[in-house]
């Protein structure tokens, strides 16, 4: 049995699909609640139960990013994003392709960096309360002392390349007229 390649239209389309919509800005809203929790939850002094609570909500939505960023690497796989404009310079497009390669990088580093952690600290996670994820590493503190580390890390680059996605965002979008950002919009109308 041989795997063939997607077969794509001639011509990109002139919008994302609706799944890659849905899938942007939900992956999107889950990393901001997830950093917002991961900050606060840190700052609680102590072994608190609303510490605890936040700290099992911080990896119910890694775990959940990981899933859907696998889903939508799979869906990007087989369904042709638009073309950037043609009007977009060579060094523009490939700082594009680089900055999503980065983006999905990060988003998938940063769970897996956070599964080890909690791993090598000797604690397990629960999805949801109900599956116990397997423990793939022993605990370790010293590894867990290495791991948590490159996971704050790992978040700060993420929050960077976040940044630096918008603002191509709103160059492209406000200065150069490109109008990039209709195309991963669901409502409106996207024209080159």
């Amino acid at each position: 049995m041989t795997m063939s390649s997607p077969t794509f239209p001639a011509s990109p389309p002139l919008r994302y699909t609706r799944t890659a919509m849905a899938l942007h800005w939900l992956v999107a809203a889950l990393l901001v609640w997830a950093f917002v929790l991961g900050w606060i939850m840190t700052d609680i002094p102590g072994i608190t139960p609303t510490k605890l609570r936040y700290f099992s909500w911080h990896k119910w939505l890694g775990v959940t990013v990981l899933v859907l960023v696998a889903v939508r690497l799979i869906w990007r796989a087989t369904h042709r994003p638009p073309a950037l404009p043609a009007q977009m310079h060579g060094w523009e497009k490939i700082a594009a392709h680089a900055g999503h390669g980065l983006l999905y990088v990060l988003m998938l580093a940063i769970p897996v960096s956070g599964y080890f952690y909690t791993a090598a600290a000797g604690v397990p996670v629960v999805y949801l309360g109900l599956w116990r994820l397997p423990t793939i590493i022993a605990a370790d503190p010293a590894v867990a002392s290495v791991l948590k580390p490159v996971h704050i890390w790992l978040n700060y680059g993420l929050m960077a390349a976040v940044a630096a996605h918008l603002l191509a965002v709103v160059k492209h979008q406000l200065i150069d007229r490109q109008r990039l950002l209709q195309r991963m919009l669901p409502f409106g109308r996207t024209t080159h």
